[in-house]
């Protein structure tokens, strides 16, 4: 049986699920604070529930973006120190593909369905991909400012399609509505949503590297400038 400790801090939640074999053992979930106030304690609070129950951890995994930038460097930073303290392996999971995964088990679609996350980015931008139901990328992660045009091939495929994630609701104002197109609401990434993608890739030795991977930016940090104060 594997313990694998999930930790999602891409969004505006910063979650975190303990699981074993398809199950969830432990999940902590806040929206509202610094995820810096509050990860290390919901990792603690975790980790004394495997000491309690005498069981090991045997992986870490790690939601990698594309998201929120500080959320993404304080969920892998702190990812990286408990893989490394613990001497145990770390995955990395992509964002969109952990909306994809949640959307599967909560709509139970079609299986021709064509799976469309979108993270808001700024004004029209997005961080999007296009999934069918193995998961296999039809578009692969990328940036998109969001026009009409956005996605028509695959409005017009004739597939049903499925549209989630904070940045849908900009995608719902401009696009065409389309018979077979859906927006589903109020998906937000979450920690005890990695389960299923962080067993595969634990199954797969399919880790990553302790002291030098990084987040899925998909585009350079721009920093704000901070505005001048009115005395």
């Amino acid at each position: 049986m594997a313990i694998i400790l999930n930790i999602e801090t891409s969004g505006p939640d910063c979650s975190v699920a303990l699981t074993a074999d398809g199950s969830v053992l432990k999940q902590l979930t806040d929206r509202g604070r610094n995820h810096a106030e509050v990860l290390s304690g919901f990792i603690k609070n975790c980790l004394d529930h495997l000491s309690s129950h005498e069981l090991k951890l045997n992986a870490v995994a790690v939601s990698l973006g594309p998201g929120s930038y500080t959320g993404l460097r304080i969920g892998l930073s702190e990812a990286k120190g408990l893989a490394y303290a613990l001497d145990i392996p770390l995955i990395g999971i992509d964002t969109l593909k952990l909306l994809a995964t949640q959307v599967m088990f909560e709509e139970m679609p079609e299986a021709d369905t064509i799976f469309i996350p979108m993270i808001d980015a700024r004004r029209m931008e997005i961080y999007t991909a296009a999934y069918d139901m193995t998961l296999t990328p039809l578009a692969e992660p990328h940036a998109l400012i969001l026009d009409e045009g956005s996605y028509s091939d695959i409005r017009n495929s004739g597939r049903p399609v499925l549209f989630f994630g904070s940045g849908a609701d900009k995608a719902r104002e401009i696009m065409e509505s389309n018979a077979n197109v859906r927006f589903v609401s109020d998906i937000v990434p979450l920690a005890s949503g990695m389960t299923a993608l962080a067993e595969q890739a634990f199954m797969r030795r399919d880790f990553i590297d302790v002291a030098y991977s990084t987040p899925l930016y998909l585009k350079d940090f721009q920093a704000t400038k901070p505005k001048n104060k009115v005395l």
